[in-house]
C-alpha cells in the first residue's frame, strides 16, 4: 500500500479534540483518504497546506512541498520533516517548472482564492502527465450554520466566511468539471446533514466547555451518521480527484 492505511490516517488528526469538536475534519480525512489513488506517488505539490501536514501524513514515502502564503508556517513542526519542503508562495503563480509533479493537492484551498481559474491552470501546468490533482472544498449545500434553529449562538455566514478567508461558498461537481476539464476518477462528500451539528456546534460561540459538552452528547448520532454515510450521499463538502491525461506520441 502506497498511502496510510485509514486507521493510521485518521488517528493523526491534528484538530484538537479530534472525536468530537474536532470530528468534523476527520470526515473531511476519511472523504480524502476515499478518493486517493494508491499509487507509487513520489513527488507531490500541497497548495495551501499550512500547518496541516495532511498530504505528508497521506503519502508516507512521497516528497512534499508545500506552497503556502503564510511564511510563519514555514515553522510548524509539519513542515520541519525532512521530506518536505515548505515554500512561501502563491497559488495563482507557481514558481516551479511545468510538469514538476506526480500529483497536487488542493484542500479546502479553492474557496479562498479570487482567481481560481489561473489557481487550477497552474495545478494542471505543473502537474506530469498522469498525475493526479487531489481537492476537497464546500460545495452547494454548505451554509452556516447549517439548521436555522443553530443562528442564536452561532456567528453569521458572513462573518464565518469572513474569518476563515473565503471568497465563496463552494462548487458543485458540474462547476468543478467545467473548472478543472479533467476525468473525474471519483469523489466522497462528507460532514452530512447529522454529522453537521457537531461541525458548527464546534464553530458556535458557545464556551469550549459548552461545545465540548454538546459535541460529546451528539457522539452516538454523530458516529453512527457518519459510519452509515455514503460517498455520494448527500453532504455539504466534497473531495475529488481528476487525473490529466498522458501524452499522445
Amino acid at each position: 500500500m502506497h498511502k496510510t492505511p485509514l486507521a493510521d490516517f485518521l488517528s493523526c488528526n491534528p484538530f484538537p479534540h479530534p472525536l468530537t469538536q474536532g470530528f468534523f475534519y476527520r470526515e473531511k480525512m476519511h472523504a480524502i483518504h476515499r478518493i486517493t489513488p494508491d499509487k507509487p506517488i513520489q513527488d507531490i505539490l500541497e497548495v495551501g497546506g499550512g500547518q496541516s501536514g495532511l498530504t505528508a501524513l497521506l503519502f508516507p514515502q512521497a516528497q512534499v512541498t508545500n506552497l503556502d502564503l503564510n511564511p510563519e508556517y514555514a515553522q510548524a513542526p509539519c513542515n520541519q520533516q525532512k521530506r518536505v519542503r515548505f515554500v512561501c508562495g502563491d497559488a495563482t503563480a507557481l514558481p516551479f517548472a511545468s510538469e514538476s509533479f506526480d500529483a497536487v493537492t488542493m484542500f479546502d484551498l479553492l474557496e479562498h482564492v479570487p482567481d481560481d481559474k489561473k489557481a487550477v491552470s497552474e495545478a494542471l501546468r505543473v502537474l506530469r502527465p498522469g498525475g493526479f490533482l487531489l481537492i476537497s472544498t464546500p460545495n452547494e449545500n454548505w451554509r452556516f450554520p447549517y439548521y436555522k434553529f443553530m443562528k442564536p449562538i452561532c456567528p453569521s455566514e458572513a462573518e464565518v466566511m469572513g474569518e476563515w478567508g473565503h471568497v465563496r461558498r463552494g462548487y458543485t461537481l458540474a462547476q468543478l468539471k467545467a473548472l478543472i476539464n479533467l476525468p473525474c476518477q471519483g469523489y466522497a462528500t462528507f460532514i452530512n446533514p447529522l454529522t453537521v451539528l457537531g461541525h458548527d456546534i464546534a464553530f458556535s460561540r458557545l464556551s469550549h466547555r459548552q461545545r465540548q459538552l454538546l459535541c460529546t452528547i451528539l457522539s452516538p448520532v454523530t458516529w453512527l451518521s457518519y459510519y452509515l454515510h455514503k460517498p455520494q450521499a448527500m453532504g455539504t463538502e466534497t473531495a475529488s480527484a481528476w487525473q490529466k491525461g498522458e501524452e499522445k506520441l
